[in-house]
């Protein structure tokens, strides 16, 4: 295989996901060099831009990776479908652009367990300035959310009546009614905010890789990434399949992996760090044994629960192929209308059971009875409320199947 001409930055980041976009924003923003590898495309086209279109790039070979997990004991043996954006942007050009910040006590708890200078009051400075937070469409106190940052946070026009009804229900069970789960209370009902601006996703490649991509001292590479390089056992590079070749892009600070949970672990092992055994079993030389490497996975899932709407006021009229057009026209000519929101509303964080010292359930409302995949509306009005556990003590692990990066 040809091998193709070398490149080198300060900082080499490998994935331009969210993690990864934020990453080349801040450290260029420094004046140090930075190089982002990224497998995937373009985010461009209004499957990815329109909010409301959010089932389809996540269904789709073009955006998605297309991982499954294998058969899982306690679900009957079923795989489970697990998207990951394989896109400028990651997965928050394919996600639900839902944004939740996390309880305050998520983060003093991790601080608890020895993560020092992770508690809530070390991360909130971090929230703000990430954010551009707008009091005028708001509830909330203003001192929790940030108002300048590359990040757009904003509410939907929660025009439809089942979104009200959904909160004012909550309430009427006895739980208590939050103007902004992301500031000084989460618990209880109330608005649902997302990564939307301008009737358009706002994804971390807008918020942050396009303006990181604009200084002199920030590039993209294209390429797939094969495994890290080492000298001794410090990385200085990563090995790049791409446009036919091998190339390495070496790092003359640092080797920063932004893969997601996923492939993060995967090219650690495919690279000889992880668990020893596992690494021989596959042929690959160890550099360092490490048990933790793909282990410790979690992940936060979800069941729909859907109704049939007694009233003819859910979203249920667009779902048809001239609703679906005449959607899709007025997001293109104005960026507004239905095809302008993820339709995720409101929301809801509460307590499983007495003595649970803070929520550990989270609410997702959606005005109609639809999968995600598109797949099982119903036949007819209606609306479904998403329920997951946000704190879940099943564990998983990513594994390698094979020594093939591909």
């Amino acid at each position: 295989m040809a091998r193709m001409s070398a490149a080198e930055a300060d900082y080499v980041i490998v994935g331009a996901g969210s993690a990864g976009c934020a990453l080349a924003y801040r450290l260029s923003e420094s004046g140090a060099s930075v190089l982002v590898v990224e497998y995937g495309g373009s985010d461009a086209g209004p499957l990815i831009q329109m909010p409301g279109a959010l089932s389809f790039p996540m269904n789709m070979k073009r955006y998605d990776w297309g991982y499954w997990s294998e058969p899982e004991p306690h679900l009957g043996g079923r795989r489970l479908a697990c998207p990951r954006g394989k896109v400028i942007g990651g997965s928050s050009s394919i996600n639900g652009m839902v944004y939740v910040r996390g309880h305050a006590k998520d983060f003093d708890a991790w601080e608890a367990m020895g993560a020092s200078g992770w508690s809530y009051a070390d991360v909130l400075p971090y929230y703000k300035r990430m954010e551009t937070w707008d009091p005028a469409g708001h509830g909330g106190d203003a001192s929790w959310r940030g108002r300048d940052g590359p990040l757009h946070v904003t509410r939907g026009k929660r025009d439809n009546p089942l979104v009200q009804a959904f909160v004012q229900a909550g309430r009427q069970a006895g739980y208590q009614l939050t103007d902004d789960y992301n500031g000084q209370q989460q618990e209880g009902f109330g608005p649902m905010e997302h990564t939307i601006h301008k009737g358009a996703r706002w994804s971390a490649a807008k918020a942050y890789l396009r303006p990181a991509l604009q200084r002199k001292n920030c590039n993209l590479i294209r390429g797939l990434a094969q495994k890290i390089v080492f000298s001794g056992r410090r990385a200085v590079g990563v090995e790049l399949l791409a446009g036919g070749g091998l190339k390495t892009v070496r790092a003359k600070r640092e080797v920063i992996l932004a893969s997601s949970s996923i492939n993060s672990p995967k090219l650690l092992m495919l690279s000889g760090i992880g668990p020893a055994a596992h690494l021989a079993a596959h042929g690959i030389e160890i550099v360092a044994d490490r048990p933790g490497v793909g282990q410790n996975l979690q992940d936060h899932l979800e069941v729909y629960i859907q109704m049939a709407a007694s009233q003819p006021v859910s979203l249920f009229k667009y779902w048809n192929v001239f609703g679906k057009a005449w959607v899709g026209l007025q997001w293109a000519l104005t960026r507004g209308g239905p095809g302008a929101s993820n339709q995720f509303e409101s929301a809801g964080f509460i307590r499983s059971a007495v003595g649970v010292e803070y929520p550990d359930l989270q609410f997702h409302f959606l005005p109609i009875a639809v999968r995600y995949d598109g797949k099982a509306a119903s036949d007819g009005h209606g609306f479904q409320a998403h329920i997951g556990p946000m704190r879940s003590p099943s564990r998983g692990a990513v594994t390698l199947r094979s020594a093939k990066p591909d």
